[in-house]
């Protein structure tokens, strides 16, 4: 065997066995268990992702002073379980959500699509929606302004969306704060990597790697991936690997 060929060979069964350690979520088949598992994780650290914001084992929360709510103020108080990939980002990826499907009839005949006929039809949809790693705790009302739109860097000055929290949305793009980058890049890329239906567009891939090399994981984000990886059987290899390179 040439030395050529046994580089080869040596690369081959590296990603082999790279590909054998992949694998997104399989064991979590409902969303009330995974919000109920996420929220357990986080009780460790009660703050919310984009503006850390204090909760409790009820899902109440105290807004910090100066974090300021315009809209949706009715979800202002409690938390809420946000999906950092939008589910219409990954959704969009299924015929069921696009056009719908023949099961997806209510009980008057009408014909339904998105969200509902995905979850009804569509097991990968099931196993992608219901993946721990894509979920945080946030504050309600932020969830429902960020709604599904796509993170960026913006190039010119924007203000802030929520007094203090240094969390951007303009133009149905958002900029979140610093602290939250690496997880988001993160997992957006696991998402890419996991579930080969789903694919990021160059300029976000192009974002994301930036982001994943700029902001390392917190000792929180590398024990939440170990804690999920219990519960659900899989690691996002991006933290993991991130984790290990800084001995998190």
């Amino acid at each position: 065997m040439t030395q050529m060929t046994r580089i080869f060979v040596f690369f081959l069964t590296f990603f082999i066995c790279l590909s054998a350690l992949a694998g997104g979520n399989e064991k979590i088949r409902s969303f009330h268990k995974a919000k109920q598992e996420v929220l357990k994780i986080h009780l460790e650290e009660p703050y919310t992702f984009y503006c850390k914001a204090l909760f409790f084992e009820d899902k109440r929360l105290i807004l910090p002073e100066g974090v300021v709510i315009q809209k949706y103020k009715n979800r202002a108080d409690k938390i809420e379980f946000e999906h950092i990939v939008a589910a219409e980002n990954f959704g969009r990826f299924f015929h069921e959500w696009r056009e719908g499907h023949a099961s997806c009839v209510d009980l008057k005949g009408r014909a339904f699509k998105g969200r509902k006929c995905a979850l009804k039809v569509s097991k990968i949809f099931r196993l992608m929606y219901f993946d721990m790693h894509n979920l945080v705790p946030v504050i309600g009302s932020i969830n429902a302004m960020r709604s599904n739109f796509k993170f960026t860097q913006f190039e010119k000055k924007v203000q802030n969306s929520f007094g203090v929290c240094p969390m951007k949305i303009e133009n149905k793009k958002v900029e979140p704060p610093v602290w939250t980058r690496g997880q988001i890049a993160r997992t957006h890329l696991y998402f890419e990597a996991e579930y080969k239906i789903f694919h990021l567009s160059e300029s976000q891939r192009k974002l994301f790697l930036s982001w994943h090399k700029m902001y390392p994981p917190t000792s929180f984000e590398c024990e939440r991936n170990r804690k999920i990886a219990k519960i659900q059987g899989n690691f996002n290899h991006f933290t993991k690997e991130s984790c290990e390179i800084y001995n998190i």
